[in-house]
């Protein structure tokens, strides 16, 4: 393996954008889990979707073999994995950054989790404090539990009237 045919693929790899929030990465947003080059030359990139029934998922699979084929990369291997299920923690900063850029609240810290076992469910929508991405203020209202995509909700900023999307904590 060379190590800077891994550089380019993982280049390669890290500049696809998520098709359901085009403003991310894959890499931003904290899916893409994995790339390694085999001897045999063939790159194998390994996801892990924000939810097991992510309608997006075959794009992004496709989005990454183009890449990676243009990037001079004639076997390309795309695999998901469930586990470690994803969890909006792994959203780097600057996606965080570039969601609040696009009037996207991003998702507050989680914080650790078990390594095994079930993942804690809560059958309620969180009461809490989500701060408006136009003006900053914190007297924002839930106007949907499900915005454009399963991972976010619709909001309003009672300050300045604006209408905003908030990725939910996962």
């Amino acid at each position: 393996m060379v190590t800077s045919a891994l550089t380019d693929a993982r280049t390669a790899a890290e500049s696809v954008v998520d098709p359901e929030m085009p403003m991310l990465t894959l890499a931003d947003l904290g899916v893409l889990r994995g790339v390694e080059t085999g001897a045999d030359g063939t790159v194998v990139v390994t996801l892990t979707p924000t939810y097991s029934g992510c309608p997006a998922l075959d794009e992004m699979r496709h989005d990454l073999r183009c890449a990676l084929t243009d990037a001079g990369y004639d076997k390309v291997d795309v695999r998901t994995t469930f586990s470690p299920p994803w969890s909006t923690d792994w959203i780097s900063d600057d996606g965080r950054r570039k969601l609040a850029e696009a009037g996207v609240a991003p998702p507050d810290r989680l914080g650790p989790r078990p390594a095994s076992g079930p993942v804690p469910l809560t059958l309620h929508a969180p009461s809490r404090v989500v701060a408006c991405p136009q003006c900053g203020a914190v007297d924002t209202e839930e106007t949907s539990r499900f915005g454009p995509t399963a991972c976010t909700a619709l909001r309003r900023c009672r300050s300045c009237g604006e209408p905003f999307e908030h990725v939910k904590e996962i």
